[in-house]
């Protein structure tokens, strides 16, 4: 019987972290600052800087994400917390077009990022994550959180092109459809 575990990403679990990120994809030279930066930004960075970045909002705090643990070991990422704190989102057209909440408010978190390792893909980890990130955004007051999944019609996509998540894990975690965004791309929501 395999465990399945999350736990919030602290600086003492920095190696998990990385070990999350590093599994197979695009985690590696991300380090999961792009929902942090604008594109300018983002071009003029490199894997190092935005390893560091990451560090350093780890460091800081809160929490930006959390890991989940298959037999205890680091097999997946979810990046979550304030939209306040994701410059990309408010600088996103389909978001900021789609949502019907202040981008100032700091009670309204987003879901932006999933990652999990090549061998443990298709094991039900992204629905972990996404449960234990409703309920670290509910007990640190959050009052809504939004995603912006991918809707794959049920065709086979670019594991890549899924970082966002999909439509079907989101749905299965109680979210609301709120409007397609473009095709292929959803605004969710689920009030807490």
């Amino acid at each position: 019987m395999v465990t399945i575990t999350t736990e919030v990403a602290t600086a003492s679990r920095w190696d998990d972290v990385q070990h999350a990120l590093t599994g197979g994809g695009d985690g590696a030279s991300c380090q999961c600052i792009w929902p942090m930066l604008s594109n300018k930004d983002w071009d003029a960075t490199t894997t190092p800087q935005r390893t560091e970045m990451l560090r350093d909002e780890i460091a800081a705090g809160p929490p930006p994400g959390l890991i989940a643990y298959v037999d205890g070991e680091a097999a997946g990422w979810i990046r979550i917390g304030p939209r306040t704190k994701q410059g990309r989102i408010p600088r996103t057209r389909m978001i900021a077009s789609a949502t019907t909440e202040p981008f100032d408010d700091e009670s309204v978190w987003a879901v932006t990022c999933f990652v999990v390792r090549r061998e443990h893909r298709g094991s039900g980890l992204n629905a972990e994550l996404l449960r234990a990130a409703v309920d670290y955004a509910r007990s640190s007051g959050a009052r809504l959180i939004e995603g912006y999944p991918v809707d794959t019609g049920g065709e086979k996509k670019r594991t890549n092109d899924l970082f966002h998540g999909t439509l079907g894990t989101f749905i299965a975690a109680g979210f609301d459809v709120e409007t397609e965004m473009k095709p292929g791309r959803t605004l969710v929501s689920l009030s807490l």
